[in-house]
């Protein structure tokens, strides 16, 4: 009994120490809450993304709930949270406009569905895989830079989520998880073409079939929510006359993250077929014709 009269003696001759108290008391109840329902919902959510949202969630709603106390606390009451507000807004939008953008622009991610971890994004010239979007930062795990093709150059990015609203966002996997890619095949002038057509079209279509198959679905998904015309999937072969060869286009669906192993499958096996043909088909290479060799007089003394 003694102690507490203590306690209520030193309150009342100390209000300020011991309303800043009360203060951490809260805050720290308020922090140890959020810690123990995420390390709940971890065990409990076996979902990963669901987990990762709910996780996201409890945290907005702590820092909330711990402006409200701070407010509440330092102004005398929670009535006075307009007035404080209304006080605090000019300083805080300059000083801290970044971040502000940076909050709305994780609030507008997870409502609007921007993107999410694990797609691969292109934003502000930077291209990767989104590993985690927090309140202000989004990271990516960085891919080319000095390394060629979509590899990644191990370098993780931290990008702030204030990016969303100053220019845009290229994302390789929502709706859509196919990419259209292409390359160039310089065949020579004298070469069978019919049959390097057929081997082309025909080592395409057999190794790309499964990535045919898979985009068909989702890309009549991608017709019947946007208005977009219908596009074709199957690989395609263009043929232009250049002044040294005969140019092979070949432009085929493929996962968006299988990009470069898919170009090496199809370089390698078109590569054979062609060796196969002792001859009849030859690839070109660049070349120069010389059509007149200056006259050249020499004088002997």
């Amino acid at each position: 009994m003694e102690i507490i009269e203590n306690i209520n003696l030193w309150i009342t001759e100390h209000p300020t120490s011991s309303n800043i108290f009360k203060y951490l008391i809260w805050v720290l109840s308020v922090l140890l809450t959020i810690a123990f329902l995420r390390r709940l919902l971890r065990k409990k959510l076996p979902d990963v993304g669901i987990r990762y949202k709910s996780q996201k969630a409890i945290e907005v709603v702590g820092y909330i709930l711990l402006i409200l106390i701070t407010i509440s606390f330092f102004t005398g009451s929670i009535k006075d949270f307009a007035l404080a507000i209304g006080l605090l807004t000019a300083g805080i939008t300059i000083t801290l406009q970044e971040l502000i953008l940076s909050i709305a622009g994780s609030i507008y991610i997870f409502f609007i569905g921007v993107y999410k971890p694990g797609d691969r994004i292109e934003i502000n010239n930077i291209k990767g895989d989104v590993i985690d979007i927090d309140s202000v930062y989004t990271t990516m795990m960085e891919i080319g830079e000095w390394v060629s093709s979509d590899n990644y150059s191990g370098r993780i990015v931290k990008l702030s989520n204030a990016f969303v609203f100053k220019g845009p966002v290229y994302n390789y996997s929502k709706d859509f998880p196919f990419v259209w890619d292409e390359f160039n095949l310089p065949i020579k002038y004298g070469s069978d073409i019919e049959l390097a057509k057929k081997i082309v079209i025909k080592i395409a279509s057999e190794t790309l079939a499964e990535y045919v198959s898979q985009s068909i679905s989702e890309w009549n998904q991608v017709v019947n929510k946007y208005y977009i015309e219908n596009a074709q999937v199957e690989p395609t072969l263009a043929i232009t006359m250049t002044d040294n060869w005969i140019q092979f286009n070949l432009r085929y669906i493929v996962d968006y993250k299988k990009r470069r192993y898919t170009k090496n499958i199809l370089h390698e096996l078109i590569g054979t077929e062609i060796l196969k043909t002792d001859g009849k088909i030859q690839l070109a290479s660049a070349t120069f014709e010389i059509v007149q060799i200056p006259t050249i007089n020499l004088k002997k003394d």
